[in-house]
């Protein structure tokens, strides 16, 4: 049985998820539904202004509507009983995120957010030889984008290796030190963390919405172990200590198109009536310390002015 997609918000990732979907063969109709009438003319599909109008056409949906927004559309096609999924940060608080999640298993519903690195192959193949981590250091640089400006860089660039830490240290972490400053729009544009866990181990982070170049770069350091990965060119250089000389290797990757992975594990998922809270329970960890990171800037900021 082929199954019809909405998709709720057709910006440049929603015309991303657009795109894959339109290739996938599980695939029947795709629906749209855009506030703005013009966003969905590029399209021939048939759209709506109104995304409650999807209900009764689509057997699962993608939201890439703003941050904002998510809440009230997650918690419709919940409430109705059709998968989601919402792209990153799951909601703009943890109250709604605690919500939708409740309101997921109440109606036995899948609930799955899209923070789309855990579906790079880069980081796939290094996840497996990761051991006790020391140091993680993470750049990622974007030119200004004129959207998602909504939110802070943090929630918009950061929570992306939020996400990864996370998943790699598992600890809590014990101290946030962080800075940020307003450039270009009213939320912070380039940020910088610093988190210390309760393991020990150290992650720096930076983020940035106003750069001349793109960088997505993640460096992790172990015992007598550096591994470097460049998440765009999905490249890993490993470099060891092997008696007293340092042994560079780097690892051969399958490339692949991480968001269209992404998209399939949520099909894949709906078609096996999976209904795992998990997927959503990561993303309001990343969007809780996120939220801390944020909550550090500000204050930070406001003993400046």
């Amino acid at each position: 049985m082929k199954l019809n997609i909405g998709i709720v918000g057709t910006g440049n990732i929603g015309s991303i998820h657009y795109r894959i979907y339109k290739h996938i063969k599980e695939i029947g109709k795709i629906y749209l539904a855009d506030i703005n009438p013009k966003a969905t003319k590029r399209f021939k599909e048939e759209s709506f202004s109104d995304y409650t109008r999807l209900l009764g056409k689509v057997n699962l949906v993608s939201i890439a509507a703003p941050t904002s927004t998510h809440y009230n559309i997650a918690s419709f096609f919940l409430r109705n009983k059709v998968p989601v999924l919402v792209e990153k940060p799951i909601t703009a608080s943890i109250k709604e995120a605690s919500r939708l999640i409740s309101l997921s298993k109440k109606n036995n519903t899948l609930l799955f957010v899209g923070h789309v690195e855990r579906y790079n192959n880069a980081y796939i193949a290094i996840k497996r030889i990761i051991r006790g981590p020391k140091f993680i250091e993470c750049h990622r640089l974007n030119p200004y984008p004129y959207r998602s400006l909504d939110i802070s860089v943090v929630l918009d660039l950061m929570i992306h290796d939020i996400d990864i830490i996370l998943d790699l240290v598992k600890t809590d972490v014990k101290k946030i030190a962080a800075k940020g400053v307003k450039v270009l729009s009213n939320t912070e544009d380039i940020a910088n963390a610093r988190l210390t866990f309760e393991n020990g181990c150290i992650a720096n982070i930076t983020s940035s919405r106003i750069s001349a170049k793109k960088e997505r770069k993640i460096r992790i350091f172990m015992r007598n172990c550096y591994i470097s990965m460049d998440y765009a060119q999905q490249k890993v250089e490993i470099y060891k200590k092997v008696r007293k000389a340092i042994l560079k290797k780097t690892l051969p990757i399958n490339k692949e198109q991480p968001l269209k992975k992404e998209i399939h594990e949520f099909i894949n998922l709906v078609k096996k009536g999976n209904v795992s809270a998990l997927y959503a329970e990561k993303a309001k960890n990343a969007l809780a310390l996120s939220l801390r990171i944020q909550r550090t800037i500000g204050k930070d900021n406001a003993g400046l002015e």
